[in-house]
């Protein structure tokens, strides 16, 4: 993803198409004394972080606190906090004790602000909102930090695992002028469970299989069907569950979420966890090595309002990352961190996707992998697409209009414009994408997937986002030549997109510079980090809590560290690392680890302090 200035989404209630309902339902000693370490349920483990639930369990310092009264409105349901905005001498406070599991490797506290403020300085923060956990203050806010809408804070708090203490934000107004802070869904979400045995690092489930049936509705926005995925436990650690991520419902609340879930066959469903993004399904016994199991369950997507890689803008729809996929379990145990909206959360394995689209015959549908259309019934049409060793599956839906040609190496590419879009620049953009294919293609190894679809709208707040054989794009060479060079670092070569983002967008952003002709000299002399804490290699833990930095060093400073990297090395020695680095990786995952130590072997130059300065670490 291009990443761009945050715009606040909107906190309008969602409707959600009409499904079934959702499902929701001792270790032995070690032969020696030891202490097992604690297992880690994941969790949400804040009680009435959306305010819905009247006052309990939060301690405020008045009963306004917690209101649903006019003059501010929540980001989602009907209530929320709103301490200060009196403009006078004053403080409020809301606190609750919460008790972060032992055991888990992730714990991540998230809520939505948003703050409005009758000061009319630029540079001195009369007012101020604090928010801590235990005696730790992990951010404050000012007056400096207004904003039209609700801006989503992040913050890894994994260290308080096994502790309870008190969750609290203060909120303190000078003699004159008010300053409004508004909280609402606050969540603190805990995972990294079930833990393989040390040394057992295997990625599991593996080899998943999708296949679904989906229908819409006359405009292409709510689209309701089956889905199952048959899948394979690599470990040898027995796999007793699965998550499916419902990554969209980051884009509503758990009272109306945009994708439903019920009847689920298979397994047993369990309570959602992670703003209502993970759900475990308990399998009927557990799975040794190599055994395999299929689950399946309706399914119900409704695409929001607006110009987002989930949502349509008027007529035509971008449908990213809707289709619940299986969450992963390594060496760290469940991966089941939140979604963020500043980069990415993905994480998956090379899966086969073989999807059926029904649909008005009026839509045109661009989806990853290769497709067939047939007739459906009365002016409808069946888009069938199907996809090997691709992450993910995305779609769109709307009457584009569409031009196609074939890059020199003879990818098919396809571009789809909304309306507005002139057809001398979608003839541009179908230009850029051939070129860029082809000399992605050349550095990197072959483009695996058929044909490549872009659809074009300047309207999106991104740059653009990148699906296997599918990208959402601006009118731009260079956004558009990023996104598909993510066909390689995300897609074919794959990594842990919330905790080593630098490993798909720096390594994008410099195949966009050499693809674009740019040599990225003396890029590195104008770095200045902002803390000693800040490195290229930080998670989008980090990242969310210091979102003005993230593009500048994790696309910016890590695109110049493989510049740097490149005349160590030299240009033909880099070159054959990186394509041979994506041969070895092809289909599978990248690590920081594995990427130093294959840089390492193409010199003899010791890069420990390369490593050091650039501050690569892992």
């Amino acid at each position: 993803m291009r990443s761009t200035p945050h715009k606040a989404l909107g906190a309008g209630a969602l409707t959600v198409a009409a499904v079934a309902a959702l499902v929701l339902p001792s270790t032995p000693a070690a032969a020696r004394p030891a202490t097992a370490p604690a297992a880690c349920t994941p969790a949400q483990v804040v009680t009435n972080g959306g305010f819905e639930s009247g006052t309990s369990p939060w301690t405020a310092s008045s009963s306004t606190v917690i209101t649903s009264r006019s003059g501010q409105t929540a980001h989602g349901g009907g209530s929320y906090a709103w301490l200060d905005g009196v403009g006078g001498t004053h403080t409020d406070t809301l606190t609750q004790s919460v008790t972060v599991p032992a055991g888990c490797s992730t714990a991540t506290l998230t809520f939505w602000l948003h703050i409005d403020t009758a000061e009319r300085t630029t540079s001195v923060a009369y007012d101020k909102l604090t928010a801590e956990i235990g005696s730790t203050t992990l951010a404050t806010y000012s007056n400096l930090d207004k904003n039209t809408g609700y801006v989503q804070k992040s913050f890894d708090v994994s260290s308080f695992a096994g502790q309870t203490v008190d969750l609290s934000f203060t909120g303190t107004e000078d003699s004159s002028l008010q300053t409004s802070f508004v909280l609402d869904d606050v969540a603190l979400d805990t995972s990294g469970g079930t833990t393989p045995p040390p040394g057992d690092s295997t990625r599991t489930p593996a080899a998943p299989a999708y296949t679904v049936n989906l229908s819409s509705d006359t405009s292409g926005t709510v689209w309701t069907g089956h889905e199952s995925v048959t899948f394979t436990n690599a470990s040898a650690t027995a796999l007793g569950e699965v998550y499916l991520r419902l990554w969209d419902n980051y884009h509503g609340t758990c009272g109306a979420m945009p994708i439903k879930v019920g009847n689920v066959t298979g397994g047993t469903a369990g309570d959602l966890s992670v703003a209502c993004t993970a759900l475990k399904i308990t399998l009927p016994a557990p799975l040794a090595q190599g055994q395999s199991a299929t689950i399946g369950f309706d399914l119900g997507i409704t695409v929001p309002s607006g110009a987002d890689r989930f949502g349509h803008d008027g007529a035509f729809s971008f449908i990213g990352n809707a289709l619940p996929v299986l969450a992963v379990r390594d060496g760290a145990g469940w991966h089941l961190d939140p979604y963020t909206n500043n980069g990415e959360s993905f994480y998956s394995l090379a899966a086969d996707f073989k999807v059926t689209l029904d649909h008005p015959s009026t839509l045109l549908v661009p989806a990853t992998g290769t497709s067939t259309d047939t007739p459906g019934g009365s002016g409808r049409t069946v888009t069938t697409a199907t996809a090997s060793k691709v992450r993910d599956f995305a779609w769109g839906a709307g009457p584009f209009t569409r031009i196609s040609g074939t890059s020199a190496g003879g990818v098919p590419v396809n571009i789809y414009s909304v309306t507005g879009i002139s057809s001398s620049s979608a003839q541009s953009m179908l230009s850029t994408a051939k070129t860029a294919v082809d000399a992605h293609a050349a550095r990197f190894g072959a483009y695996p997937y058929g044909e490549l679809d872009a659809v074009i709208d300047n309207n999106y707040w991104f740059g653009g986002m990148e699906y296997p054989g599918f990208v959402l794009d601006l009118v731009s060479t260079t956004a558009l030549t990023h996104e598909i060079g993510h066909q390689w670092w995300y897609g074919i070569v794959g990594d842990d997109e919330y905790n080593g983002p630098w490993l798909d967008e720096a390594f994008t952003d410099y195949a966009t510079d050499l693809a674009l002709g740019k040599t990225g000299s003396n890029c590195w002399s104008s770095v200045s980090w902002a803390s000693s804490a800040e490195k290229i290699t930080n998670s989008m833990a980090y990242w969310d809590a210091h979102s003005s930095r993230y593009s500048t060093v994790v696309y910016g400073y890590g695109k110049c560290a493989l510049h740097d990297l490149r005349r160590v090395l030299g240009d033909t020695a880099m070159a054959k690392l990186m394509k041979d680095y994506a041969t070895a990786h092809w289909y599978g995952v990248s690590t920081t680890a594995e990427f130093k130590a294959a840089a390492q072997a193409a010199t003899s130059t010791d890069l420990t302090s390369f490593w050091t300065q650039h501050r690569i670490e892992g």
